[in-house]
């Protein structure tokens, strides 16, 4: 696509019907003759631009065609913000597979919405939040933890967010065990972090378990190692009042109380140490609403387009335009010329 540098230049093609009427309203030479019906003849007729001056038009319009400056852009580049390192920590114990009932939902549309796909367990929901979270921040280097008995790294702090939602959509319950270490991934988190030099690192933790893995740090003393290395943690607790779990019974599958909470005070805790905040996700609809304060809560600058080359027109109009100018004048010096 062609643009103009000076569009406010083009104003200057308004001389050119001017430099027309100029032409075409000028007295011609006087020659003196014995009869004037001749000339009566040539008065009558239109008058037309000469091929000199048909030159010098064509001449004025490209140089004001060159003054405006066309030029193509030949690519473009995203020039990106400062972004923030985050690293997204994800509990994969068996308690994950849990659904948690709505409070508004009676237990015949619960058992419903089951079957029908609309309600998913624990893990489901959270992927699917933190794929819109992801899919957000073009600009952040997002990083992702899964933890059980352990945490393992499974993407580290990167733009590629194709290849961290790839992962994320791979996670499955049970698979680096099954029991809830909370300092596991909150070390992992900080030796991703520590080196960074973006201007604010972040962990965000998802969890709907209390801590019951052993591990050389406590929650608490992998919070204030966290706090050192200035990363922020920012705490999920998952899980409603009600929830079920899908049990496979002889008579076919059934719902099944699912026991167990996370440790509110410890997650409160933990985001108090680094500076933090603490969310509470009691079904589907509340996670959503905790990403949507989370992204509010850490913001980025938007990336701005920024074009990198162009192809610049405004020298070869010029030139054409100089070549029609010279012919006009060379015409009207040579076989154009006219005597007084």
């Amino acid at each position: 696509m062609i643009t103009f540098q000076y569009p406010w230049m083009l104003l200057s093609l308004l001389c050119v019907p001017l430099l027309v009427w100029r032409f075409l309203t000028r007295r011609r030479p006087g020659i003196v003759i014995s009869n004037v019906l001749p000339a009566k003849k040539i008065a009558a007729r239109r008058r037309r631009l000469t091929f000199p001056e048909l030159c010098i038009v064509i001449a004025m319009l490209l140089l004001a065609f060159a003054l405006a400056r066309p030029r193509q852009a030949l690519g473009a580049e995203v020039q990106r913000a400062k972004g923030l390192d985050i690293v997204l920590a994800i509990d994969l114990s068996g308690s994950m597979q849990a659904i948690d009932r709505p409070k508004d939902m009676n237990e015949e549309r619960f058992i419903s919405a089951i079957n029908s796909g609309k309600m998913s367990n624990r893990l489901a929901a959270a992927k699917e939040e933190i794929r819109r979270f992801v899919e957000s921040r073009p600009n952040d280097r997002i990083g992702l933890i899964g933890f059980a008995d352990l945490a393992y790294s499974f993407v580290p702090p990167t733009l590629d967010h194709s290849l961290l939602l790839e992962r994320l959509n791979s996670l499955e319950i049970g698979e680096v065990g099954e029991q809830t270490g909370i300092a596991s991934p909150i070390g992992t988190a900080v030796r991703r972090l520590k080196n960074s030099t973006a201007p604010r690192r972040v962990m965000v933790l998802f969890t709907d378990g209390a801590n019951t893995a052993q591990n050389q740090l406590s929650p608490r003393q992998a919070a204030e190692l966290a706090k050192e290395f200035n990363v922020i943690i920012h705490t999920v607790g998952i899980g409603g009042e009600e929830a079920y779990a899908i049990a496979s019974t002889p008579f076919g599958s059934r719902l099944v109380p699912a026991n167990g909470s996370f440790d509110a005070q410890l997650l409160y805790d933990l985001a108090k140490i680094t500076g933090g905040s603490t969310f509470h996700a009691t079904d589907k609809d509340g996670l959503k609403q905790v990403m949507r304060e989370i992204n509010a809560l850490e913001k980025t600058n938007i990336s701005q387009p920024k074009p990198v080359n162009f192809r610049e027109f405004a020298p070869a109009v010029a030139l054409i335009s100089l070549v029609f100018l010279l012919l006009g004048i060379i015409a009207l010096q040579t076989w154009k010329m006219r005597l007084p």
